[in-house]
């Protein structure tokens, strides 16, 4: 399938994208060769095919969503690298140079 430099320029145009002439006829010709290969899918007997929503045979491997009991506020703040009063502690981000 043929793509003319008029629809890539509008295609980039789209996608504010600036091309040059040379990456105008090279994208020109790539998108009709894509276009080409994808005529080419139409042509598949799809007939006794059924349709599919994956290509592998799965079944959902998620674990099963659970109301379970949580931690508590003290195994939480067991785990924490520093704490004070009951506060996760960490190292400061933002000083007071960065307040401009």
């Amino acid at each position: 399938m043929r793509i003319s430099k008029e629809e890539v320029r509008h295609i980039a145009e789209l996608a504010r994208l600036r091309l040059s002439e040379e990456e105008t006829e090279t994208y020109s010709r790539q998108l009709g060769d894509i276009l080409t290969y994808v005529e080419q899918l139409n042509e598949l007997d799809l007939r006794d095919v059924e349709p599919l929503s994956s290509v592998q045979d799965m079944v959902n491997v998620q674990r099963r969503d659970e109301i379970r009991q949580g931690l508590n506020r003290q195994e939480v703040m067991d785990n924490a690298a520093d704490a004070e009063n009951g506060y996760f502690k960490v190292p400061r981000v933002v000083g007071e140079d960065d307040e401009n």
